[in-house]
């Protein structure tokens, strides 16, 4: 229903991905509602609405994925003075405590970002707070997030319009694979390193990748944001050639006004 495939990540990556499917023959509609599905004897028939009026599909299968919702009914969490969002979600604060002494919670129940690393990563902080080691929080802005599409899609942080909706003055660096030697070679051109830093200090405030295997590319900028590292400081680190990690660092020199091979 929403204006493009990829509503929670930046839109150019969101269009890589749409013409990415669109050249292997899969059809995109984005901003449709789906108005009914009906079983026929062939498979489904699904009634779908956008602005250009109703059209009729026919599929052999229909899936529907419609987003989460918390498993918290009747488990005893309101006996237990465990305090429940509107949506169910188990409240907790920093140091993934809940509202009850000695209750804690993590992962996809605390309705904070539903990733399976980020459970992990509040299930470290819950057993250090527990054990009374010292406090750390969660930026969970700043969390990895990766699709696993065909190309995939990789990214974190604040997207270029988040960041200019959050008042920075924002600076973008782009690369594009299909002038990434390592790419080529895999036969995996398609798609783009984009880098968003804040102009005053230069710092990343967030990244977005669409091309071959960019879920592993994504640590060296997490690393880079979580320790303050500025875009130059990635810029001057020598990346091996060829290899995909050049793409960061062509992004990072982008965002510099110092590319040379974009």
């Amino acid at each position: 229903m929403l204006p493009h495939i990829l509503p929670n990540e930046d839109e150019e990556a969101a269009e890589e991905l749409a013409k990415a499917f669109r050249k292997r023959g899969v059809k995109v509609y984005a901003g449709t509602k789906v108005k009914s599905i009906t079983k026929t004897e062939n498979g489904t028939s699904v009634l779908v609405e956008n602005e250009k009026g109703e059209e009729t599909l026919e599929a052999e299968i229909t899936l529907v994925a419609i987003g989460f919702k918390p498993n918290s009914k009747g488990i005893g969490l309101e006996e237990a003075g465990v305090e429940l969002d509107k949506r169910g979600f188990v409240v907790i604060d920093d140091r993934m405590a809940t509202t009850a002494p000695g209750v804690w919670a993590i992962g996809d129940l605390t309705g904070k970002l539903l990733l399976a690393h980020t459970a992990s990563a509040m299930g470290l902080i819950a057993a250090e707070n527990i054990a009374g080691l010292e406090e750390r929080k969660l930026d969970y802005r700043m969390i990895p997030r990766a699709v696993f599409s065909d190309p995939q899609v990789a990214s974190f942080g604040y997207t270029e319009a988040q960041a200019k909706e959050a008042g920075f003055a924002v600076k973008t660096g782009r690369f594009n694979f299909m002038a990434n030697g390592k790419a080529l070679g895999l036969g995996a051109g398609t798609g783009f390193a984009k880098v968003i830093i804040d102009e005053k200090y230069g710092e990343l405030l967030g990244a977005t990748l669409v091309g071959p295997e960019v879920s592993e590319l994504l640590p060296e900028l997490v690393l880079a944001q979580a320790n303050e590292l500025t875009a130059e400081e990635i810029a001057r680190s020598v990346h091996i050639h060829p290899s995909l990690s050049e793409a960061i660092l062509e992004a990072a020199e982008a965002a510099l006004g110092h590319g040379i091979h974009g």
